[in-house]
């Protein structure tokens, strides 16, 4: 397959009327107004789809409502539901490559990390999910009270969810947020981010030919309007998101206001990478490169702070430099491509924006550090030194393929770790080192949802995921996920 052959059933796809998925059908739009659809790889507009309005999030809630109330989802038997979820998961396996080539136009990522990276671990998720109905228990609990008393609990889905997803992993982060949620009985309004809303409308069809009862999983498309009434609406019982803290703290306030709406939310990272004299740095230098330059930076967990003591600074920066001048950056769809497009026109601006106010702050450029001519928006891979813990660069996200080179001379662990903790995220951090009580050492002082030794990111679908501070509340994967999806009921009667 060419850089630009699609399979059939893309292109049937593509050449569709696109819209809304509620009560099991796509549904037109209550309002007149559309948002282009980009391909970032080439700076072309694709199509467009309908901007949802209140009225669409009221008919997708009332469909969610009305499946959770009086549907089959909340009471099918626990081993059904888990069958149903798995053949939800055959069918996205099944169509691996139509899904990977919507992600690859769509987000600009390439075509292998859309396969493996983004829809091999959403299968995987569902799958570990589709074991848990059978699992989701309640417990007997000896009480103090006078007399005989038989007390135990059980666990409620919590009702009908929303969950606002980021345009970086369109159909990986929804994954995330569907597992748990179908596993635990709950009923789904998803809105897909604004410019990635094609795997969303996918997904959905592909959830009823999986047997999701009608109206479990529906789908609103739009940008902030839709986003601000689902975080708003009074029927709606829970609130999952992944986006910017900015967004995250907005959509926090309107759930308060509105019906104190239980919220779970991933947010920013600005992730430290700890690099200890005895590193193997053959190891190192490639993991530190994958760290940042992965999905162009564009990833909440990049590795875009790294610390590096000075008898190994000047080795590491040439081997990520040299790493860095190695990687093929193109279309998604070339199946050699390993580093693609930044997501707009606007967002390239603000990552060489970024940048370049960092130089003026007297950053210098190691490599990289410009626009990539030609169509599409790409970036060159980036490393910045000369930098302070108080640059801006080093402090703020940029969601783009940077990296700021620090250098440390202290070996007293308290210090490093206090260098590491000064951002005000939490989500992961890495540490290299062959000492692995240095290393476990230094992961106890760390203040990060997700550390690796010797890795930036190891991410499994039994490992919880989340983070610290304004990082977001709450976590995704692994069994800590269903917290946010279950209440627990307690019942005690004196025998």
């Amino acid at each position: 397959m060419t850089a630009l052959e699609l399979h059939p059933q893309t292109k049937a796809f593509l050449a569709r009327t696109l819209g809304h998925f509620i009560a099991g059908q796509v549904a037109p739009s209550q309002g007149d107004k559309t948002s282009p659809v980009h391909d970032p790889g080439r700076g072309i507009e694709l199509l467009r789809v309908p901007l949802g309005t209140q009225a669409d999030v009221d008919r997708a809630v009332a469909a969610a409502r009305a499946a959770f109330d009086t549907g089959p989802w909340r009471g099918m038997k626990p081993n059904m539901r888990t069958r149903v979820i798995w053949k939800f998961a055959d069918l996205i396996e099944e169509h691996t490559q139509v899904l990977a080539e919507l992600e690859s136009i769509n987000n600009g990522m390439p075509i292998g990390a859309a396969k493996i990276g983004h829809i091999g671990t959403s299968v995987d998720l569902l799958r570990y999910a589709a074991g848990w109905p059978t699992k989701l228990t309640g417990r007997t609990i000896p009480v103090s009270a006078p007399g005989e008393w038989h007390a135990y609990t059980l666990r409620d889905p919590v009702g009908v969810v929303a969950q606002i997803v980021p345009w970086n992993g369109p159909l990986m982060m929804a994954a995330w947020k569907l597992a748990p949620a179908l596993a635990s009985g709950c009923t789904i309004v998803l809105k897909p981010a604004e410019q990635t809303p094609l795997s969303a409308i996918y997904l959905a069809e592909l959830a009823i030919e999986a047997g999701i009862p009608e109206g479990v999983f529906n789908v609103v498309l739009g940008g902030a309007e839709v986003g601000a009434a689902l975080s708003a609406h009074p029927d709606v019982d829970k609130i999952a998101f992944t986006g910017s803290t900015a967004v995250g703290r907005a959509i926090a306030g309107a759930a308060a206001q509105a019906n104190f709406t239980r919220v779970t939310r991933e947010l920013g990272g600005k992730s430290p990478v700890i690099v200890f004299p005895d590193a193997d740095l053959s190891a190192a230098i490639p993991a530190i490169a994958a760290g940042i330059f992965s999905g162009a930076g564009q990833i909440c967990t990049a590795g875009s702070r790294l610390y590096v003591h000075e008898k190994a600074f000047d080795r590491v920066l040439e081997g990520v430099a040299e790493a860095a001048g190695k990687l093929s950056v193109g279309y998604g769809l070339d199946p050699a491509t390993q580093m693609g497009p930044l997501i707009s026109a606007a967002h390239l601006q603000r990552v060489a924006g970024m940048t370049e106010n960092a130089v003026r702050e007297g950053a210098s450029v190691v490599t990289g550090a410009e626009a990539i001519e030609g169509g599409g928006y790409f970036y060159k891979p980036t490393i910045l030194a000369s930098l302070t813990p108080d640059s801006t660069i080093v402090r703020e996200e940029v969601f783009g393929p940077v990296l700021s080179a620090l250098r440390f001379n202290d070996d007293d662990l308290d210090a490093i770790a206090a260098e590491a903790n000064g951002s005000a995220y939490g989500l992961a951090a890495s540490i290299f080192t062959r000492d692995f009580s240095l290393a476990h050492r230094m992961a106890a002082r760390v203040r990060a949802g997700t550390i690796g030794i010797n890795r930036h990111f190891v991410g499994d679908s039994a490992l919880p995921f989340g983070g610290f501070r304004q990082s977001g509340w709450g976590r995704e994967k692994g069994e800590d996920m269903f917290n946010a999806y279950l209440e627990t009921k307690a019942i005690a009667a004196p025998l």
